[in-house]
């Protein structure tokens, strides 16, 4: 059993895995079993029948060891509070959304709840909506509760007049979308009871993570993440590895604090440096599902249909705002991370990128032209990509983006470009699990139809290289950040079907995160 995790324990006590079988993400594995020994934060040995020497010993009974993996985009605080909020997800249109409020609503009316007890629900995804989610409809079945509907993207939000009211917004007829929505989110943790619950979600969002054997996180929470994680480690010891994003609207403090990307955020309470500063994030441009991805094309639907929505999307930041956000960043000693979905989107990224010499990321890249993909590799520019959202968007393509699915998630063509690939799932959007998200990425289909474009599936190696953050193997000298698993998750299977099915059913059995046990 894993012992309780404290930060400040330096040096950490060494550790001895006996027996274990490693796996490198280029395919090579040892025939025979080995013991890693794991001291100051790092592999320290490798060998066969290793001297305890004072270290914790874990008989791995020859089960298998990867580098440690991680979700390089996560909203840590919105995944952890979907665990307790009405599941909108299955919704086909606004009237299905009105009809799970409604039963809420009577079930708090049936247990006496009082009338500021806030409903908050989140999923619904809006890209294959005909009819638009009006506030006056949600009104009419809250039974005056605060109503708060977050749609599965993230980029909008269906408030009733309640909830606007709470908030101090102003009375609208739909859903807050984009930079309006994204400036009101971190005032959700103003709503009764809504900071402790984030806080517990949190925690229970780590602990699930440490079981699927995630050893780290970008954090990309719509909250002041380089003061919120130290607070977590203090007091909570949260035993994860976390780079803290930070947006525009806090820029000018992280640069005043003297924070570049890798700096550490708490010292002197964490010295295995588990929390980090991590990227500046700019969300450039909207998503597919609610229409506002930046394209070179128009949407298929019509734009009376999107109640005036500009029928190529919305570009949240000129080309001019973009590229000084950029050179400031870099001028900090910031990396960037550039949240692109459309193809326009992703030319004006790497336009960006080319002319201030920012390093970093561009996240998501759903929709892209090789061409700005070859730039993206000449630059040297990661694409940050969410594998789990091919399958969640494969229909809402072909409706609003005809013709162009095969210009979609191109992991294939970024590799052979030239472009390094890191995985994430964009939780709460997809769920926080890595084993998804490779599996994913090699079969290109979550049912039973044939794979979507499986020209541009990877094999499951790649996968796994997308997944370790840069860590190819366990030698001496990489992190002491290990999965060990009941099996090979690269062993040859008949079909790439077949190995997502592999990969899905890899079950964790130990991680550990800097030498100490996390599960």
């Amino acid at each position: 059993m894993p012992q309780p995790y404290d930060p400040v324990a330096s040096p950490f006590r060494p550790l001895l895995l006996r027996g274990v079988r490693r796996v490198a993400v280029s395919g090579r594995r040892d025939e025979e079993p080995v013991d890693v020994r794991l001291a100051d934060g790092r592999v320290a040995e490798v060998g066969r029948r290793l001297a305890a020497a004072g270290a914790e010993v874990v008989d791995a009974g020859g089960s298998w060891a990867l580098p440690g993996l991680w979700d390089q985009h996560v909203h840590l605080g919105q995944w952890g509070m979907t665990f307790s909020r009405l599941d909108t997800a299955g919704a086909a249109r606004p009237s299905d959304v009105l009809d799970q409020v409604a039963a809420r609503v009577r079930e708090l009316d049936a247990a006496g709840a009082p009338r500021q007890q806030v409903v908050t629900g989140f999923g619904h995804r809006t890209g294959a909506w005909w009819e638009p989610a009006r506030v006056d409809e949600l009104d009419r079945v809250s039974g005056g509760h605060p109503v708060v509907l977050i749609s599965g993207d993230v980029h909008s939000c269906w408030m009733s007049s309640a909830a606007l009211s709470l908030l101090g917004l102003p009375p609208r007829t739909g859903p807050l979308e984009e930079l309006e929505w994204f400036q009101v989110q971190p005032r959700l943790l103003q709503l009764p009871g809504a900071a402790e619950q984030n806080e517990a979600g949190v925690a229970q969002a780590v602990r699930a993570a440490a079981a699927r054997g995630v050893v780290g996180v970008t954090d990309f929470e719509f909250a002041a993440n380089h003061r919120l994680w130290p607070r977590r480690l203090a007091s909570a010891a949260l035993p994860l590895r976390v780079r803290a994003g930070v947006y525009p609207e806090l820029l000018e403090e992280v640069v005043a604090l003297g924070l570049r990307t890798g700096s550490p955020l708490a010292p002197e309470h964490d010295p295995a440096g588990l929390l980090r500063m991590g990227p500046l994030k700019i969300i450039s441009d909207g998503s597919l599902n609610t229409r506002t991805a930046w394209c070179c094309e128009p949407y298929a639907t019509s734009s009376a249909q999107l109640a005036g929505q500009p029928t190529t999307g919305t570009v949240n930041y000129p080309a001019e705002q973009l590229a000084d956000l950029l050179r400031r960043a870099t001028a900090a000693g910031l990396e960037v991370a550039v949240h692109a979905i459309g193809d326009a989107a992703v030319g004006a990224a790497a336009d960006v990128f080319a002319a201030t010499g920012a390093r970093g990321s561009v996240e998501h890249v759903q929709l892209a032209r090789v061409e700005d993909l070859a730039r993206l590799a000449s630059l040297g520019v990661r694409a940050s990509v969410q594998p789990v959202h091919l399958l969640d968007d494969r229909d809402v393509t072909e409706l609003n983006w005809p013709g162009r699915a095969d210009r979609c998630f191109m992991f294939r063509t970024m590799l052979d470009l030239g472009v390094e690939l890191r995985f994430g799932s964009d939780a709460p959007v997809a769920p926080l699990d890595p084993w998804q998200a490779m599996a994913a990425a090699v079969h290109r289909s979550g049912d039973d139809r044939e794979p979507w474009h499986a020209e541009q599936a990877v094999t499951a190696a790649e996968a796994l290289a997308a997944s370790t953050d840069g860590v190819p193997a366990l030698v001496p000298g990489a992190p002491a950040d290990v999965v060990l698993v009941d099996r090979d998750p690269l062993a040859e299977q008949p079909g790439s079907a077949a190995v997502a099915a592999h990969l899905r059913s890899v079950q964790v059995l130990a991680t550990v995160v800097a030498g100490r046990r996390t599960v």
